[in-house]
């Protein structure tokens, strides 16, 4: 009789594909699964009787902000207690390496930390950081365009890079994915790189073309009035770089702005017809966060202060009044809090219910950690997904929830043997209970654990059990294979 360290039974088994679930057992050894269907033949060191409760892979959250995180809160349990097993960092620009900071950080660094925490030259220390000590999920990197600017062009970031910054960026990017990157993501709509010709990003997307699997992700130049336009210019970087492109949070920001989901659907549609490897990621609410800026706040229909270092008595109070309360513009509010972070109210419900049903859409967080009031969408993500959407709005089914945010993500960004419930697969598992998982967090409340998830396993190790987590830090840095 074979033996292994665990199998569960009696779950109704999601196993990522998209395909209808089924009843069968899983046999786990080590950090792999070792069986998946009849079960009753192997030498458990534990049985767990499943009791009819849904088993899905781990979700893999691929937008997030948690480089610095990481190290910072290891056991990450805004993010292993909503069934998140692995996480995309290093988006929307901004990644903690490759880079040394030099003095103070434009907007939107300070989101992920203090000048001093952006040490890591490369991206080899971070990974040596990081397996000194790991946390309790799994993490990818994207090298940070913006990062790569603010070492190739110090203080000159009011400019397109001219050849001699190009060239050091590329060297740059390429060692990153020599050493374990999976990709670039930019961020067009931030100040360290608004000036940034397409071109220019062209030519760096063009390293990416060097990698199997490397991914181009964008935080596109704009979102709201001149969405159609981002998508055009996203879609040309692609075709020329003749790269994997990921539209990040995708959105169509501001009152004037909705329904116009259906204009940038079908350009993506267009462009995937023509074989182009396009999808996009959304998070499942009408609010967007980042920093705190006036050019922000223009295309929102309120504007909640998450955090601001200066006045963090305004904490948790909206723009508009503390504006009122000071006798200024909103505008001259934004520069008196900043450092500072915000939630804006600004999309449709129906825009975000036709992007989340597209097949090429994927679930990732875009939650920010540091905030001393976090978007709810920092521990409610994919509860909610589960819960609002599928169980109470029946936006798609069970299965196709799954696909959105474990398998379909593991493909798009190259992820191997991550994503699904198969033999030889890596045992990044979830048990919840799908007639009652949803999310708890609240704008008003937003640190807050979800209902329904049961168990959560890293690579094979218990990592959350009952609302607690167990303590193990199982996580590991996820690169493409055959890479340094």
């Amino acid at each position: 009789m074979a033996s292994c360290d665990l199998v569960i039974s009696g779950a109704r088994v999601i196993d990522g594909s998209g395909n209808r679930s089924r009843f069968v057992d899983v046999a786990i050894e080590r950090e792999r699964i070792a069986d998946v269907g009849d079960c009753r033949h192997w030498q458990a060191d534990t049985r767990i009787d499943a009791g009819g409760l849904a088993l899905a892979p781990g979700f893999i959250d691929c937008h997030t902000h948690d480089d610095l995180a990481i190290f910072k809160s290891p056991d990450l349990e805004f993010k292993i207690s909503q069934g998140v097993t692995s996480v995309v960092a290093g988006n929307c620009g901004i990644s903690l390496a490759p880079l040394q900071a030099e003095g103070e950080m434009p907007p939107p660094f300070p989101l992920l930390g203090e000048s001093a925490e952006f040490r890591f030259p490369t991206v080899s220390a971070y990974r040596e950081a990081l397996s000194s000590s790991p946390g309790a999920v799994n993490l990818a990197l994207l090298a940070g365009h913006s990062s790569l600017r603010l070492a190739a062009m110090k203080n000159g970031l009011d400019r397109s890079a001219d050849d001699t910054a190009i060239t050091r960026m590329q060297q740059d990017l390429r060692l990153a994915l020599q050493q374990g990157c999976i990709g670039m993501s930019t961020g067009l709509g931030y100040p360290p790189a608004e000036a940034a010709s397409t071109e220019e990003v062209v030519q760096l997307a063009r390293v990416l073309s060097e990698f199997d699997n490397a991914v181009y992700a964008t935080h596109m130049r704009d979102e709201g009035d001149y969405v159609t336009e981002a998508v055009a210019e996203t879609l040309d970087i692609g075709k020329r770089a003749s790269v994997p492109v990921v539209i990040s949070h995708h959105k169509c920001a501001g009152p004037k702005n909705y329904g116009r989901s259906t204009e940038t659907l079908a350009m993506i549609d267009q462009a995937r017809e023509a074989r182009q490897p396009v999808s996009f990621d959304v998070y499942p609410y009408t609010a967007s966060s980042t920093s705190l800026l006036p050019q922000f706040i223009r295309e929102a229909v309120s504007v909640l202060v998450a955090e601001s270092t200066p006045h963090p008595e305004c904490n948790g109070l909206l723009l508009d009044r503390i504006a009122a309360d000071w006798g200024c513009s909103m505008e001259e509010a934004c520069d008196r809090l900043y450092p500072a972070a915000a939630i804006y109210f600004q999309m449709d419900d129906a825009d975000l219910e036709r992007i989340m049903r597209h097949p090429a859409a994927m679930i990732g967080s875009d939650g920010i950690a540091s905030m001393a009031t976090p978007h709810p969408r920092l521990w409610g993500t994919f509860p909610r997904v589960l819960g609002h959407y599928v169980r109470e709005k029946k936006l798609f089914d069970l299965e196709t929830a799954v696909h959105k945010m474990t398998a379909l993500t593991a493909q798009r960004f190259g992820l191997a043997e991550r994503g699904s419930i198969a033999i030889g697969h890596y045992a990044d598992l979830l048990l919840f209970d799908p007639d009652i998982i949803l999310d708890c967090a609240s704008f008003e409340n937003p640190k807050q654990a979800s209902d329904g998830i049961v168990s959560v396993w890293v690579n094979g190790k218990l990592a959350w059990r009952d609302k607690a987590s167990s303590g193990v830090r199982n996580g590991q840095f996820l690169s493409h294979q055959g890479r340094a």
